[in-house]
Protein backbone atom coordinates (compact mmCIF):
# COMPACT_ATOMS: atom_id res chain seq x y z
CA UNK A 1 0.00 0.00 0.00
CA UNK A 2 1.28 3.50 -0.82
CA UNK A 3 0.65 5.92 2.06
CA UNK A 4 0.92 9.70 1.79
CA UNK A 5 1.70 11.58 4.98
CA UNK A 6 3.61 14.58 6.26
CA UNK A 7 6.59 14.69 8.61
CA UNK A 8 4.78 16.33 11.53
CA UNK A 9 5.82 14.38 14.65
CA UNK A 10 9.18 12.69 14.25
CA UNK A 11 8.92 10.09 17.01
CA UNK A 12 5.41 8.98 16.01
CA UNK A 13 6.38 8.81 12.35
CA UNK A 14 9.49 6.80 13.19
CA UNK A 15 7.25 4.08 14.62
CA UNK A 16 4.62 4.31 11.87
CA UNK A 17 7.05 3.90 8.96
CA UNK A 18 8.39 0.64 10.36
CA UNK A 19 5.36 -1.06 8.78
CA UNK A 20 5.22 -2.97 5.52
CA UNK A 21 4.03 -0.15 3.23
CA UNK A 22 5.54 2.46 0.92
CA UNK A 23 5.52 5.90 2.57
CA UNK A 24 5.50 9.09 0.50
CA UNK A 25 6.35 12.43 2.13
CA UNK A 26 5.89 15.75 0.29
CA UNK A 27 9.04 17.80 -0.34
CA UNK A 28 9.14 21.54 -0.99
CA UNK A 29 12.18 23.76 -1.65
CA UNK A 30 13.74 24.88 1.61
CA UNK A 31 11.91 22.12 3.51
CA UNK A 32 9.14 24.22 5.15
CA UNK A 33 6.62 22.59 7.49
CA UNK A 34 4.36 21.47 4.63
CA UNK A 35 7.26 19.88 2.75
CA UNK A 36 9.89 18.65 5.20
CA UNK A 37 10.47 15.37 3.41
CA UNK A 38 12.44 12.76 5.33
CA UNK A 39 13.62 13.29 8.88
CA UNK A 40 17.17 14.39 9.56
CA UNK A 41 17.53 13.27 13.18
CA UNK A 42 15.56 9.99 13.15
CA UNK A 43 16.49 6.69 11.51
CA UNK A 44 13.87 5.86 8.85
CA UNK A 45 13.87 2.89 6.45
CA UNK A 46 14.32 3.14 2.67
CA UNK A 47 10.57 2.57 2.21
CA UNK A 48 10.12 6.24 3.20
CA UNK A 49 10.56 8.46 0.14
CA UNK A 50 10.41 12.22 -0.15
CA UNK A 51 8.71 13.32 -3.38
CA UNK A 52 8.54 16.82 -4.80
CA UNK A 53 4.98 18.09 -4.83
CA UNK A 54 5.04 18.45 -8.61
CA UNK A 55 5.63 14.69 -8.88
CA UNK A 56 3.00 13.60 -6.35
CA UNK A 57 0.17 12.96 -8.87
CA UNK A 58 2.28 10.28 -10.57
CA UNK A 59 2.64 8.38 -7.28
CA UNK A 60 -1.00 7.17 -7.37
CA UNK A 61 -1.20 6.90 -3.57
CA UNK A 62 -3.71 4.52 -2.01
CA UNK A 63 -4.48 6.42 1.20
CA UNK A 64 -3.52 9.65 2.94
CA UNK A 65 -2.96 10.07 6.67
CA UNK A 66 -3.94 13.66 7.46
CA UNK A 67 -2.54 15.22 10.63
CA UNK A 68 -3.43 18.92 10.33
CA UNK A 69 -6.68 20.52 9.08
CA UNK A 70 -5.15 22.28 6.07
CA UNK A 71 -3.54 19.12 4.68
CA UNK A 72 -6.81 18.13 2.96
CA UNK A 73 -6.57 21.33 0.91
CA UNK A 74 -2.95 20.55 0.03
CA UNK A 75 -4.01 17.12 -1.23
CA UNK A 76 -6.69 18.69 -3.44
CA UNK A 77 -4.23 21.26 -4.79
CA UNK A 78 -1.33 18.90 -5.40
CA UNK A 79 -3.10 15.67 -6.38
CA UNK A 80 -6.44 16.90 -7.68
CA UNK A 81 -8.17 14.41 -5.38
CA UNK A 82 -10.40 14.97 -2.35
CA UNK A 83 -9.66 13.05 0.87
CA UNK A 84 -12.66 10.96 1.86
CA UNK A 85 -14.26 11.30 -1.59
CA UNK A 86 -11.96 9.96 -4.29
CA UNK A 87 -8.94 9.30 -2.06
CA UNK A 88 -9.23 7.11 1.05
CA UNK A 89 -8.17 9.07 4.12
CA UNK A 90 -7.66 8.87 7.86
CA UNK A 91 -7.24 11.89 10.15
CA UNK A 92 -4.68 11.34 12.90
CA UNK A 93 -5.12 13.59 15.94
CA UNK A 94 -1.90 13.89 17.94
CA UNK A 95 -2.92 16.59 20.37
CA UNK A 96 -5.11 17.44 23.30
CA UNK A 97 -7.83 20.04 22.60
CA UNK A 98 -6.48 23.58 22.43
CA UNK A 99 -7.37 26.17 25.01
CA UNK A 100 -10.11 28.68 24.37
CA UNK A 101 -11.66 27.38 21.12
CA UNK A 102 -13.94 27.22 23.15
CA UNK A 103 -12.75 26.05 26.54
CA UNK A 104 -12.05 22.36 27.12
CA UNK A 105 -14.01 20.05 27.32
CA UNK A 106 -16.26 21.65 24.70
CA UNK A 107 -13.62 22.05 21.99
CA UNK A 108 -14.98 20.95 18.62
CA UNK A 109 -12.59 18.92 16.51
CA UNK A 110 -11.79 20.17 12.97
CA UNK A 111 -13.18 16.88 11.58
CA UNK A 112 -16.34 16.91 13.71
CA UNK A 113 -19.73 16.31 12.19
CA UNK A 114 -18.65 14.28 9.14
CA UNK A 115 -18.36 10.57 8.51
CA UNK A 116 -16.21 10.36 5.37
CA UNK A 117 -12.84 10.45 7.15
CA UNK A 118 -12.37 8.54 10.43
CA UNK A 119 -10.46 10.23 13.25
CA UNK A 120 -7.76 8.24 15.02
CA UNK A 121 -6.58 9.53 18.41
CA UNK A 122 -3.22 8.59 19.91
CA UNK A 123 -4.58 8.44 23.47
CA UNK A 124 -7.85 7.64 25.18
CA UNK A 125 -7.64 11.00 26.93
CA UNK A 126 -7.65 12.85 23.62
CA UNK A 127 -10.59 10.85 22.29
CA UNK A 128 -12.52 11.53 25.50
CA UNK A 129 -11.91 15.27 25.51
CA UNK A 130 -12.29 16.25 21.85
CA UNK A 131 -15.87 16.82 20.67
CA UNK A 132 -15.95 14.93 17.36
CA UNK A 133 -19.75 15.20 17.04
CA UNK A 134 -20.61 12.03 15.14
CA UNK A 135 -17.33 11.50 13.31
CA UNK A 136 -16.07 7.92 13.46
CA UNK A 137 -13.35 7.79 16.10
CA UNK A 138 -11.02 5.24 17.59
CA UNK A 139 -7.83 5.13 19.62
CA UNK A 140 -4.53 3.64 18.51
CA UNK A 141 -2.14 4.09 21.38
CA UNK A 142 1.44 5.00 20.68
CA UNK A 143 4.07 2.50 19.67
CA UNK A 144 7.82 2.96 19.94
CA UNK A 145 10.83 1.32 18.39
CA UNK A 146 12.53 -0.48 21.29
CA UNK A 147 15.83 1.34 21.92
CA UNK A 148 16.92 -1.47 24.27
CA UNK A 149 17.67 -1.35 27.97
CA UNK A 150 20.20 1.49 28.21
CA UNK A 151 19.82 2.98 31.68
CA UNK A 152 22.99 3.23 33.76
CA UNK A 153 22.18 6.19 36.02
CA UNK A 154 25.88 6.99 36.16
CA UNK A 155 25.17 10.73 36.05
CA UNK A 156 23.34 11.59 39.28
CA UNK A 157 21.09 14.22 37.73
CA UNK A 158 17.51 14.33 36.49
CA UNK A 159 16.64 14.52 32.79
CA UNK A 160 13.68 15.91 30.86
CA UNK A 161 12.76 16.30 27.20
CA UNK A 162 10.87 19.55 26.57
CA UNK A 163 10.53 20.89 23.04
CA UNK A 164 10.13 24.65 22.62
CA UNK A 165 9.92 25.30 26.38
CA UNK A 166 9.90 29.09 26.28
CA UNK A 167 7.07 29.47 23.76
CA UNK A 168 4.96 26.62 25.21
CA UNK A 169 5.54 27.65 28.81
CA UNK A 170 3.20 26.24 31.44
CA UNK A 171 1.66 23.71 29.03
CA UNK A 172 4.91 21.75 29.06
CA UNK A 173 5.79 22.63 32.67
CA UNK A 174 8.63 25.04 31.94
CA UNK A 175 7.98 26.78 35.24
CA UNK A 176 8.71 23.50 37.08
CA UNK A 177 12.24 23.17 35.71
CA UNK A 178 14.12 25.60 38.02
CA UNK A 179 13.07 23.83 41.24
CA UNK A 180 14.06 20.45 39.78
CA UNK A 181 17.38 21.88 38.63
CA UNK A 182 18.16 23.44 42.00
CA UNK A 183 17.36 20.30 44.01
CA UNK A 184 18.48 17.51 41.66
CA UNK A 185 20.51 19.02 38.87
CA UNK A 186 18.60 18.88 35.59
CA UNK A 187 19.58 18.22 31.98
CA UNK A 188 16.91 19.39 29.52
CA UNK A 189 16.95 17.92 26.00
CA UNK A 190 14.90 19.01 23.00
CA UNK A 191 14.34 21.66 20.38
CA UNK A 192 14.97 25.31 21.25
CA UNK A 193 15.95 24.47 24.82
CA UNK A 194 18.85 26.89 24.40
CA UNK A 195 16.25 29.66 24.82
CA UNK A 196 15.76 28.75 28.49
CA UNK A 197 17.10 31.38 30.88
CA UNK A 198 20.08 30.29 32.99
CA UNK A 199 19.25 28.65 36.31
CA UNK A 200 21.27 27.00 39.04
CA UNK A 201 21.83 23.32 38.25
CA UNK A 202 20.29 23.55 34.76
CA UNK A 203 22.04 22.35 31.60
CA UNK A 204 20.55 22.21 28.09
CA UNK A 205 21.22 19.87 25.17
CA UNK A 206 19.90 21.24 21.89
CA UNK A 207 18.21 19.04 19.27
CA UNK A 208 20.40 15.93 19.41
CA UNK A 209 19.90 13.02 16.97
CA UNK A 210 17.51 10.53 18.55
CA UNK A 211 20.00 7.74 19.21
CA UNK A 212 22.51 10.09 20.83
CA UNK A 213 19.76 11.69 22.93
CA UNK A 214 18.66 8.24 24.11
CA UNK A 215 22.21 7.41 25.16
CA UNK A 216 22.55 10.67 27.09
CA UNK A 217 19.13 10.34 28.75
CA UNK A 218 19.93 6.82 29.91
CA UNK A 219 23.06 8.02 31.70
CA UNK A 220 20.92 10.25 33.97
CA UNK A 221 19.48 8.87 37.18
CA UNK A 222 15.80 9.67 36.64
CA UNK A 223 13.49 10.93 33.90
CA UNK A 224 10.99 13.69 34.77
CA UNK A 225 7.91 14.39 32.61
CA UNK A 226 6.73 17.93 33.41
CA UNK A 227 3.93 18.52 30.88
CA UNK A 228 0.57 19.76 32.17
CA UNK A 229 -1.42 19.84 28.94
CA UNK A 230 -0.01 17.95 26.01
CA UNK A 231 -0.67 14.60 24.43
CA UNK A 232 1.37 11.72 25.83
CA UNK A 233 5.02 12.60 25.23
CA UNK A 234 6.77 9.71 23.51
CA UNK A 235 9.94 10.63 25.36
CA UNK A 236 8.24 9.37 28.54
CA UNK A 237 7.45 6.01 26.93
CA UNK A 238 10.96 5.81 25.48
CA UNK A 239 12.48 6.55 28.89
CA UNK A 240 10.53 3.67 30.41
CA UNK A 241 11.53 1.42 27.53
CA UNK A 242 15.19 2.24 28.21
CA UNK A 243 14.76 1.15 31.83
CA UNK A 244 14.71 4.61 33.44
CA UNK A 245 12.74 5.33 36.61
CA UNK A 246 10.25 8.09 35.87
CA UNK A 247 8.48 10.88 37.70
CA UNK A 248 5.55 12.56 35.95
CA UNK A 249 2.92 15.23 36.40
CA UNK A 250 -0.43 13.43 36.71
CA UNK A 251 -2.09 15.18 33.77
CA UNK A 252 -3.67 14.03 30.50
CA UNK A 253 -2.67 10.50 29.42
CA UNK A 254 0.49 10.50 31.56
CA UNK A 255 -1.77 10.00 34.57
CA UNK A 256 -2.49 6.42 33.46
CA UNK A 257 0.61 5.63 31.38
CA UNK A 258 2.99 4.94 34.28
CA UNK A 259 2.20 2.01 36.61
CA UNK A 260 2.93 2.58 40.33
CA UNK A 261 5.87 0.19 40.33
CA UNK A 262 7.60 2.13 37.52
CA UNK A 263 7.79 5.54 39.14
CA UNK A 264 5.86 8.38 40.75
CA UNK A 265 2.93 10.25 39.17
CA UNK A 266 1.79 13.27 41.12
CA UNK A 267 -0.08 16.58 41.01
CA UNK A 268 2.15 18.06 43.74
CA UNK A 269 5.01 20.39 42.81
CA UNK A 270 6.80 19.46 46.02
CA UNK A 271 6.35 15.72 45.50
CA UNK A 272 7.57 15.96 41.89
CA UNK A 273 10.91 17.32 43.07
CA UNK A 274 11.12 15.04 46.12
CA UNK A 275 10.43 11.90 44.10
CA UNK A 276 13.16 12.75 41.59
CA UNK A 277 15.62 13.35 44.42
CA UNK A 278 14.65 10.06 46.10
CA UNK A 279 15.40 8.05 42.97
CA UNK A 280 18.77 9.76 42.62
CA UNK A 281 19.59 8.89 46.24
CA UNK A 282 18.57 5.23 45.92
CA UNK A 283 20.00 3.63 42.75
CA UNK A 284 18.68 0.17 43.65
CA UNK A 285 15.11 1.44 43.94
CA UNK A 286 15.65 3.32 40.69
CA UNK A 287 16.84 0.14 38.99
CA UNK A 288 13.77 -1.82 40.11
CA UNK A 289 11.41 0.92 38.97
CA UNK A 290 13.17 1.13 35.62
CA UNK A 291 12.87 -2.60 35.02
CA UNK A 292 9.14 -2.49 35.83
CA UNK A 293 8.69 0.48 33.52
CA UNK A 294 10.48 -1.25 30.67
CA UNK A 295 8.31 -4.36 31.00
CA UNK A 296 5.17 -2.22 31.01
CA UNK A 297 6.25 -0.12 28.03
CA UNK A 298 7.14 -3.14 25.91
CA UNK A 299 3.76 -4.72 26.65
CA UNK A 300 1.57 -1.65 26.15
CA UNK A 301 3.51 0.40 23.61
CA UNK A 302 5.19 -2.30 21.57
CA UNK A 303 5.70 -1.79 17.85
CA UNK A 304 4.01 -5.05 16.79
CA UNK A 305 0.65 -4.11 18.32
CA UNK A 306 0.91 -0.52 17.06
CA UNK A 307 1.60 -1.51 13.46
CA UNK A 308 -1.10 -4.21 13.47
CA UNK A 309 -3.66 -1.67 14.68
CA UNK A 310 -2.68 0.75 11.95
CA UNK A 311 -2.75 -1.92 9.26
CA UNK A 312 -6.34 -2.66 10.20
CA UNK A 313 -7.30 1.02 9.94
CA UNK A 314 -5.56 1.52 6.59
CA UNK A 315 -7.09 -1.62 5.11
CA UNK A 316 -10.52 -0.57 6.30
CA UNK A 317 -10.09 2.94 4.85
CA UNK A 318 -9.15 1.59 1.45
CA UNK A 319 -11.89 -1.02 1.44
CA UNK A 320 -9.43 -3.90 1.24
CA UNK A 321 -9.88 -5.19 4.78
CA UNK A 322 -12.63 -6.97 6.66
CA UNK A 323 -15.44 -4.70 7.78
Amino acid sequence: MKVLLWHVHGSWTTAFVQGGHDYVLPLLPGRPEDGLGRARTWDWPASVREVGVEDLPAEDVDVVVLQRPHEALLVERWLGRTPGVDLPAVYLEHNTPLHGVPDVPDTRHPMAGQDAVPVVHVTGFNELFWDCDGARTQVIEHGVVDPGHRWTGEVARAAAVVNDPVRRGRSVGTDLLPALAERCGLDVFGMRVDQLPPAAGLAVHEDLPQDRMHNELARRGVYVHTARWTSLGLSLVEAMTMGMPVVAVAAAEAAVAVPPEAGVVTTSRRRLVEAAAEFLADPERARRAGEAGRAHALEHYGLKRFLADWDEVLLDATGTGAR
